[in-house]
């Protein structure tokens, strides 16, 4: 179910209000001000994943805070986790105050009062939003607790995963079927689960299957990034991640996938990509193979007929508009 809604189609009186009501109902009850309400603006995207909630905010600067009277009205006995992609602010909760930036995941409890600002006159502040109930990621809720108002910043490893898949799922949530969905939230809470006992060094505390998750986001992350490899290999990637390539077979095998052939799998698709790019049109094929690990050009050639049914010129040329090349076999 997707929620999505913008003030500028809304008169400007009715503006800051309508932001303010439907915020309070569609994520957690709070009280909310902006210094110049003729002026404010805000659009927002809701989709709902089962038990998980993922928003997609932007809005001009706002205070906001959830008093210990407002809590006792309604409380849904959630967790926000906040990915922030512009605007700096600050808050307060559970004794701690911390100003945020940009780049940063910052954690809100719902049970607990909160107060902040956010955004500013010159930058709006866009963020990626996930809510979930604070028992669903498997840690107790007063060690996750700990972390609110604790900005934490988005690296290399298992916060940097995190952050690619709520940036991947904003720009595809709208084509999840519901099955899709079940499987994002599940991949969801795992990530958020692992981000959360990383913080807290307390990675044990895992379940078996946030870790296995964890694990395999990691690992896939990892081959990404080095798709253009051609020395990419089992054995390489299980050493970078401490585990035996036998584990990795096993890990990879549960997804109903070798290794080799996700890798292949993961380059053809760049390749694709690449080759329908037209600010990449002056670029031999060949060249683009080899960018993403081909450095054989007939090995390329088969595997991309076997994977899109046409030849690499072929798709390059029907993109453009130009239709097959003359040589083309005639198809059914």
């Amino acid at each position: 179910m997707k929620i999505a809604w913008s003030t500028r189609d809304m008169a400007v009186p009715d503006r800051f209000t309508f932001w303010n009501d439907t915020m309070s109902r569609t994520l957690v009850p709070v009280r909310l001000a902006t210094d110049h309400p003729a002026r404010f603006n805000g659009s927002a995207q809701v989709f709902g994943l089962g038990a998980l909630q993922f928003s997609l905010m932007s809005h001009c600067l706002l205070q906001a805070s959830r008093p210990a009277k407002l809590i006792r009205q309604s409380d849904p006995e959630v967790f926000q986790l906040h990915l922030v992609l512009s605007g700096r602010g600050r808050m307060t909760q559970a004794g701690r105050d911390a100003a945020f930036q940009a780049g940063q995941l910052l954690l809100i409890d719902s049970s607990r009062p909160f107060g902040g600002w956010r955004g500013s006159a010159d930058e709006p502040a866009r963020s990626l939003i996930v809510q979930f109930p604070r028992a669903a990621l498997g840690l107790r809720s007063d060690m996750v607790g700990q972390l609110t108002a604790t900005p934490i910043p988005v690296r290399h490893g298992i916060t940097g995963v995190l952050a690619g898949h709520l940036k991947h799922l904003a720009d595809n949530a709208d084509g999840l079927t519901p099955r899709d969905a079940q499987t994002v939230a599940a991949v969801t809470f795992d990530l958020v689960a692992a981000a959360c006992a990383d913080r807290l060094e307390a990675t044990a505390l895992l379940s078996p299957e946030s870790r296995r998750q964890a694990l395999l986001s990691l690992i896939h992350d990892f081959v990404r990034k080095r798709l253009g490899d051609p020395d990419l290999t089992p054995a390489t990637i299980a050493a970078a991640h401490q585990i035996s390539v036998r584990h990795l077979y096993k890990l990879f095998e549960e997804q109903g996938v070798t290794v080799a052939a996700w890798i292949r799998r993961c380059r053809l698709e760049q390749c694709h990509r690449d080759l329908a790019d037209p600010r990449q049109r002056s670029r031999q094929i060949q060249d683009i193979a080899t960018r993403w690990g081909f450095a054989d050009a007939a090995t390329f050639s088969r595997a991309f007929r076997a994977a899109y049914g046409m030849s690499p010129r072929d798709h390059r040329r029907l993109t453009a508009g130009d239709g097959p090349s003359e040589d083309a076999p005639p198809r059914p």
